[in-house]
């Protein structure tokens, strides 16, 4: 698949470009509803799927203080676009600048003018343009000026709730991974470099990797059973998510305990993709207390995870 960053940098004819514009931050089952519709569409006419889309997030420009975590690294968020079937990734430099267009500048500056689309695949809430002004039936207009047909696809239900973005982040927010992977149609992961932490997992027997999860959504507090991608190799794991009130710690930190594991991966980038949530975040009177329970965690996440291979 081809990405191309900014729309400065499309500079050959594109041959019948069928597109799905959105942000589709988390890839979810909805987001491959698009995707699939617009591979199915370009594939008919000989065409290229493509998929418009963004960064940063919109609302890291728009309103900085309500910007949520992400639910994809963007590497992850192109693997999961390319195995939809897309073609291209055309992905926008989100400025002030380009906020703040009209909706029919972008429509011709951008759709007819660079890309000389040829058919639109977007959801049913879709809105474009300076405040969102472009509305759906202002695009259709748009299409029937500049020769584009407009696709909209309904609103993806699953559990009679329509699944987007923002449930998806409420669920894992939660805690409620395996809930979230149904919406996602597979099990959430955050990927981040492995830092030096307190190395208290260490002092008690169970050595853990530390992960810098600063831009990326993080469940909510507990334990864990995961599954660590580490240089294209699958390992079976538990992770803690919290603050480690047994030690007073008093920072938010993510913990992978990896078994049969012996690498020194400092520095080293890994995806942590959870399968279920086991517990909530305890308080132990000791250590000793601590290494009991976790003992029972590692045999449940053994468990659980043997279970799902």
């Amino acid at each position: 698949m081809r990405i191309i960053r900014g729309t400065k940098n499309i500079v050959e004819p594109i041959p019948y470009p069928v597109m799905a514009i959105g942000n589709f931050d988390g890839v979810h089952v909805g987001h491959q509803t698009l995707f699939c519709k617009t591979a199915e569409l370009a594939l008919a006419h000989g065409g290229t799927s493509i998929a418009f889309t963004f960064e940063p997030h919109p609302l890291k420009i728009i309103a900085p203080g309500k910007a949520p975590p992400l639910l994809t690294h963007f590497k992850k968020k192109m693997e999961l676009i390319e195995s939809c079937g897309v073609n291209m990734v055309i992905c926008a430099d989100f400025t002030r600048k380009f906020a703040d267009q009209q909706p029919r500048d972008f429509s011709q500056n951008i759709l007819f003018e660079k890309i000389a689309v040829k058919e639109i695949v977007v959801g049913f809430d879709y809105a474009f343009g300076r405040g969102r002004e472009g509305t759906i039936p202002y695009l259709k207009k748009m299409g029937e000026e500049f020769g584009f047909k407009v696709h909209v696809v309904e609103p993806f239900k699953l559990k009679g709730h329509t699944v987007s973005s923002s449930h998806v982040r409420e669920l894992i927010e939660a805690g409620q991974v395996e809930s979230a992977s149904q919406f996602l149609g597979r099990d959430y992961s955050i990927i981040g470099p492995v830092i030096s932490g307190y190395k208290t997992g260490q002092a008690i027997g169970f050595p853990t990797a530390n992960i810098d999860t600063s831009k990326v959504q993080i469940p909510g507090t507990g334990v864990y059973a995961v599954r660590v991608v580490y240089e294209n190799n699958s390992y079976d794991a538990v992770a803690n998510i919290g603050f480690n009130p047994t030690f007073n710690r008093d920072r938010l930190s993510v913990e992978v305990h990896i078994f049969d594991f012996n690498q020194v991966i400092y520095h080293h980038e890994i995806e942590v993709q959870f399968m279920a949530r086991i517990r909530s975040e305890l308080t132990f009177k000791s250590a000793d207390d601590l290494v009991v329970q976790i003992k029972q965690d590692i045999d449940k996440a053994k468990k659980i995870l043997g279970e799902r291979n």
